[in-house]
């Protein structure tokens, strides 16, 4: 986001009153985006990741503590400061949305220079906040997921597919003879050609919930949610022939005179779901495969 782009804030009150009056405040500065339920603004907040979410209490099927804990158990919306705007006013009510994790309380009725002064606050420790979690989640040299913003992430994709009883395919990437390409090209051309593998997996993951990271050194990782082994085979498949046609070349490889990858593909469901660890486990034992049978393929099992 830059500096002078306004900052989303989602408004979710069952009541139209609130909605209007909130957003004739904040609509001139800022942009806004509405929800009358509940469930509503779970779904908007994923499609938009607004900068600040006024969230109402008291809804009727999912009130504001329920949208709040699902909120910050996703890992896309779990950063996203929330104001409670409530008609509660005792104290153990403010504590316990401060306890899961609400920025802020307004109470009813809301006075419109507090509501300004409290949204600037917030929206300012927003942009804070967000740049400092962009620091902390990319990997500086290939800018693309890091290894803490793939463990984040795995878990709450276990745990969701679960839920869901979906797929979910894990993939580990090598690139193939990278120590004797260091050693006969120097670390700045490494660092060029693992640059060229990440922008590879930024752009060739189709999908908006797949994830290609840095997983460590010159290995990668992509999550695959919701895929079958397949349609994660097909994607790893061609992610390593996109790698290959980058034509980087090579000469100590042994398999191809251009930088190539080996690529471990591992897909699990159902009870398999609760022991990430052994998920990963097998990703890496196909990747092992891949690696002992030639390398520059993909094996899945």
């Amino acid at each position: 986001m830059s500096e002078t782009a306004p900052q989303k804030i989602l408004i979710v009150d069952d009541a139209p009153i609130n909605r209007k009056v909130l957003g004739e405040l904040l609509k001139n500065e800022h942009m806004v985006i509405m929800a009358k339920s509940g469930e509503q603004g779970l779904e908007k907040a994923i499609q938009h990741i607004p900068d600040l979410i006024l969230l109402d209490v008291m809804m009727p099927d999912m009130d504001g503590y329920e949208v709040l804990q699902r909120l910050k158990a996703n890992p896309a919306t779990m950063g996203i400061a929330v104001i409670f705007i409530t008609g509660l006013d005792r104290p153990e009510d403010e504590a316990r949305g401060l306890e899961m994790g609400a920025s802020d309380y307004i109470t009813k009725p809301f006075h419109a220079t507090v509501v300004r002064a409290r949204v600037a606050l917030h929206l300012r420790l927003a942009r804070q906040h967000r740049l400092l979690e962009s620091l902390a989640n990319i990997d500086a040299l290939t800018e693309i997921p890091n290894r803490r913003q793939f463990d984040q992430t795995f878990i709450y994709e276990c745990r969701r597919c679960a839920r869901a009883a979906c797929a979910l395919s894990i993939a580990l990437l090598d690139v193939d003879f990278f120590k004797q390409y260091n050693d006969h090209y120097g670390h700045a051309m490494g660092d060029k050609a693992l640059q060229g593998v990440a922008s590879v997996l930024r752009y060739g993951l189709g999908r908006g919930g797949d994830m290609g990271a840095r997983y460590g050194g010159e290995e990668f990782v992509l999550i695959m949610p919701d895929t079958d082994h397949i349609g994660a085979v097909a994607v790893a498949e061609k992610l390593r022939h996109d790698i290959e046609l980058l034509a980087l070349p090579h000469e100590k490889s042994s398999v191809a005179g251009v930088i190539t990858v080996s690529i471990g593909v591992a897909t699990v469901s159902g009870e398999q779901l609760a022991y990430p660890e052994d998920i990963l486990k097998l990703a890496d034992e196909r990747l092992y495969q891949a690696k002992a049978s030639g390398r520059n393929k993909v094996i899945g099992g």
